[in-house]
């Protein structure tokens, strides 16, 4: 496949899926295997890297008022830190299952149709009962930001998606929909960075070759894709439309596992 083309395609998967409940991990491990390339969604690590990094950064813009607020509180004298803290908090568990289990992790990205196919099925029922659960005007506490923190660690497997997981765990515990949507969101953006830092700082993408122009047109592409993806199901989880995702996950599950046992 062309390469602007493939840059394309993978801008829109990372841009569309890492915000929609459908699993951004599970879409690239189908694509590496209807495209016959077992370096589709990770073209380079470089490639990797800056596709989310377009992704976090549509986040931000997206949440900038509120990042703004969190910072301006961070850094005034009598700053506010509560929810600052239940970040870092929702942090941690897919920190530590990141660092321990980094091989395993990688072991599992190899075109496991069987796997994605099975956990995709996972997200639809997380998503189908929380488009049921009601309606709340509750916030995020420390204890709910531990249990979404595991829901992310969770979310690694490929199949898993990120977002379902977070928000529909935040909504099953009965906090506000919106909030339980803003607080998925603003969540991953320090891993994503933190992720990145460690790649820097290890050195793995120095030996990375690059072609700029692919990596904008790549950045450019999640970017957009992020900030519309992103907009859309913050009003999607208001509307408590969840369940459309989920028949749209078991309508792909049982494409792969028919994939995987043709």
């Amino acid at each position: 496949m062309n390469g602007i083309v493939e840059t394309i395609l993978l801008g829109i998967i990372q841009g569309l899926t890492e915000f929609l409940p459908v699993s951004s991990s599970g879409h690239l491990e189908i694509a590496k295997f209807l495209l016959g390339d077992q370096n589709v969604g990770e073209q380079s690590l470089l490639m990797t890297v800056v596709l989310h990094f377009a992704t976090a950064l549509s986040t931000l813009v997206i949440f900038w008022k509120d990042v703004k607020s969190i910072l301006l509180r961070l850094f005034s004298k009598n700053g506010s830190w509560p929810f600052a803290l239940k970040i870092i908090i929702s942090m941690i568990p897919a920190a530590i299952v990141g660092i321990v289990f980094e091989d395993l992790i990688d072991s599992l990205f190899t075109q496991n149709l069987l796997l994605v196919g099975l956990m995709l099925i996972v997200t639809g029922v997380l998503l189908f009962v929380a488009d049921k659960a009601k309606d709340t005007v509750r916030d995020v506490g420390y204890k709910d930001a531990l249990v979404i923190g595991i829901a992310q660690a969770i979310a690694i497997l490929p199949g898993i998606s990120r977002s379902g997981a977070t928000i529909s765990t935040s909504v099953l515990l009965g906090i506000d929909r919106s909030k339980s949507a803003r607080f998925s969101f603003l969540m991953v953006v320090p891993l994503i960075l933190g992720k990145m830092a460690k790649e820097i700082i290890d050195g793995d993408l120095s030996s990375q070759s690059s072609n700029l122009f692919e990596l904008g047109i790549g950045f450019v592409t999640a970017f957009i894709t992020g900030m519309l993806a992103c907009t859309w199901m913050i009003r999607l989880v208001k509307k408590s439309n969840l369940k459309y995702f989920s028949f749209y996950c078991w309508a792909v599950a049982v494409i792969v596992l028919v994939l995987f046992y043709s």
